[in-house]
């Protein structure tokens, strides 16, 4: 039983209660007492309006979901669909001209271009690595995966020929983002005396070598005549090192599985760690114990013999969780759970508080006032905008911090809020710092949305579908009409092979010449890679000609992917059905039975894929649309399910922890909970998995 502490009508569960007033208050000089109360007051008045707009997703999906079936069998007229979206209220109007107004930004996100990682709250190794992730070395990046060509064969030590093409490689880079007035880098011997074409790109001399900067990034050299590489190179460097990410969403949401008051809690607490500084995690590796920590700033002499001191570390937002889900971590008056949402955005700003006070051991925030960056998931329109400004101010009032002292970052990655992108925008315009797009849930929502109007077509078909294209450039686009630009980043999605960064290199090139200042990489590895691309890309040199092209219209946006009388066949069924269940169970087997939000796990090819759950929302609703529409049947899915199973049995053979699911099927929770994803997923809030998965879990743990 939860032991709880009323504090001022809320119960709260004692452990949270203890947290709060023993690591959090004092060191902000806050009263506990008034703390609570305020608190208390504050719940009184959005959890009721929280409630409200839950329901009126639900109203909006009962009328779009009864629309659909009147029409069923009938070609989908846009014109008519668009009517219908505003009569309800699920279009709205486009506010009228405006220019956001945020003021006190950082640099990182208002005027610098670079790679953003997403990391889980709840590892703190990974979370120091994410945070120490602003600088990371190219050879390491090249030279430790596929980049440049094959990856590296696992042992045998150094290997000479694929270092100098490492170092080749690291030569022509050089050329290209630090061109020099004559000749090429390839046949400087000594770094000092490079003539640049541009001097104003020389910057300094670190304690490793010198800085340069290009398209607003730094560029280290590092020289190093004793070290293994330099000893052997010309100029005696020994590395280039990049400044790379910039910026990191340290998660709450997707990518952990944070379900009672003890999760909540170690997610705080590494949360507090990282803000104050002090934030440690010792570990074995290679059969020596090793200690991470933050890294220091980077010290600069500048050419007058003045000093500056760069960030060492990635600058922080916080992911808080969206309206829908609530946590037993307090109880209100009436003995419901409290919404999360509104948990998450008090404690972690109030722990953020301590940075805006000066408080911590390096500052995240430098910007004059200092600023609190949360990340705002999954809200539905304007009204649920306007809803989290609404609170962010309450907030400020509680902790006593200056009005938008907490910025919001919304995530582009539900229906209704990317077709009215631009009055969710103008909800928040005093705060907003960020807007990207979200395929992968946007995809989930598309479908859930359009459950009822037919076959979806096949899962990777939709990545060609119309409505992405022009999302992804809507974002963009509307992003710079309402002066984002210099003030806000605009962002885009995740790469999901951490494995495959040739491919990436390929591929994410093309994030920054959409106009977007920052997108989602999944490791510290591919922070530094895809930190090339804007060396490469002036991102804010494209900005002008992109903000002059037409914005692609609702009449693309809102065209449903239907399969249109698709007949596919038992096999092609089969397959897409297998595709599936296997991502669905390799992801659910680990969120279940041990806990872990988000992992590298492997796909039906063995390829290892980031999945979080954006990746399962698409899954479930996908096989739940099929299921619905008599694609196929409830036996084709569960001999699906069983099959695959086995599979994802076999790829976790080497996990000690890992519970087989394949023949337990009435005692694996994890199995159970994949079949209630699928066949009760027509009938989920928004196709969400949060509310199966939590429950699941939480009776997971009652078992421990």
């Amino acid at each position: 039983m939860t032991d709880r502490i009323d504090r001022s009508g809320l119960q709260v569960d004692a452990r949270l209660a203890s947290f709060v007033e023993g690591q959090v208050l004092p060191a902000i000089g806050q009263d506990a007492g008034g703390f609570w109360q305020g608190f208390a007051a504050l719940v009184a008045t959005f959890a009721p309006r929280n409630r409200v707009l839950l329901e009126k997703r639900d109203s909006l999906q009962s009328q779009i979901d009864a629309w659909h079936g009147e029409r069923a069998g009938k070609p989908l007229d846009q014109t008519e669909y668009h009517a219908f979206l505003r009569e309800i209220g699920y279009l709205v109007p486009e506010p009228g001209a405006f220019i956001i107004g945020t003021t006190g930004v950082d640099a990182e996100i208002a005027t610098m271009a670079g790679p953003q990682l997403v990391v889980p709250v709840l590892n703190a190794r990974f979370l120091l690595n994410a945070a120490n992730a602003r600088w990371g070395s190219l050879y390491d990046a090249w030279y430790g995966t596929d980049a440049l060509d094959a990856a590296p064969a696992q042992g045998g030590g150094y290997d000479p020929a694929r270092g100098a093409a490492v170092v080749a490689a690291g030569r022509a880079f050089l050329d290209r983002a630090l061109p020099l007035k004559a000749g090429s880098w390839r046949d400087v011997d000594q770094v000092a005396a490079a003539e640049l074409a541009d001097p104003s790109q020389f910057v300094g001399t670190t304690d490793a070598g010198l800085l340069f900067r290009n398209n607003g990034l730094h560029i280290e050299i590092v020289v190093d005549p004793a070290s293994e590489v330099g000893s052997t190179d010309k100029a005696s460097i020994a590395d280039i090192v990049l400044e790379a990410a910039l910026t990191t969403i340290v998660d709450l949401e997707d990518s952990v599985a944070a379900v009672d008051a003890m999760d909540k809690i170690a997610a705080y607490t590494n949360w507090l760690g990282v803000i104050h500084g002090d934030l440690q995690e010792t570990f074995t590796k290679g059969g020596r114990t090793l200690t991470r920590e933050l890294a220091d700033d980077k010290r600069v002499a500048l050419p007058d013999g003045s000093e500056i001191a760069l960030p060492g570390r990635s600058l922080l937002f916080v992911r808080n969780v969206g309206h829908l889900m609530t946590n037993p971590a307090i109880l209100l008056p009436d003995g419901s759970e409290i919404p999360e949402g509104i948990l998450d955005a008090v404690i972690t700003s109030a722990i953020s508080a301590q940075d805006v006070k000066g408080l911590t051991r390096y500052g995240n925030s430098r910007s004059a006032g200092r600023s609190i960056y949360i990340v705002k998931p999954k809200m539905h329109g304007p009204e649920e905008c306007a809803f989290t400004d609404a609170l962010f101010n309450a907030v400020e009032d509680l902790l006593g911090l200056p009005r938008h002292t907490i910025k919001v970052g919304v995530m582009d990655e539900e229906r209704r809020t990317s077709a009215n992108l631009g009055a969710c925008i103008h909800a928040v315009k005093d705060r907003i710092v960020f807007i990207n797009t979200g395929f992968l849930d946007r995809t989930g929502d598309e479908i859930h949305t359009s459950m009822r109007a037919g076959p979806i077509i096949r899962k990777a078909a939709i990545k060609g579908a119309a409505w992405i294209a022009a999302y992804e450039k809507r974002n963009v686009a509307i992003g710079l009409r309402h002066g984002l630009s210099g003030i806000a980043q605009i962002g885009k999605g995740m790469w999901a092979a951490p494995d495959r960064m040739r491919d990436m290199m390929d591929q994410k090139i093309g994030h920054p010449r959409t106009g977007a200042n920052t997108a989602w990489v999944p490791s510290p590895t591919a922070a530094t890679l895809h930190a090339t691309h804007y060396h490469q890309i002036d991102v804010f040199g494209l900005r002008g000609a992109i903000g002059k092209e037409e914005i692609p219209g609702l009449d693309q946006l809102l065209l449903v992917p239907l399969a249109e009388g698709t007949n596919w066949s038992e096999d092609e069924v089969r397959d897409e059905l297998d595709n599936n269940a296997q991502g669905l169970l390799g992801y659910v087997v680990r969120w279940i039975d041990q806990g872990v939000g988000c992992s590298k796990v492997p796909d039906i090819d063995d390829v290892g894929l980031m999945e979080d759950r954006a990746t399962l929302r698409i899954s479930s609703q996908h096989m739940a649309n099929w299921l619905l529409h008599g694609v196929c049947s409830a036996e084709q899915v569960m001999d699906s399910l069983r099959r695959m199973a086995a599979k994802v049995d076999a790829q976790n053979a080497d996990d000690p922890l890992y519970e087989p699911m394949a023949g337990n099927w009435d005692t694996s929770m994890a199995f159970q909970a994949a079949c209630d994803l699928v066949f009760r997923g027509a009938e989920q809030p928004n196709g969400y998995t949060e509310p199966l998965l939590h429950a699941w879990r939480l009776k997971k743990k009652k078992t421990a």
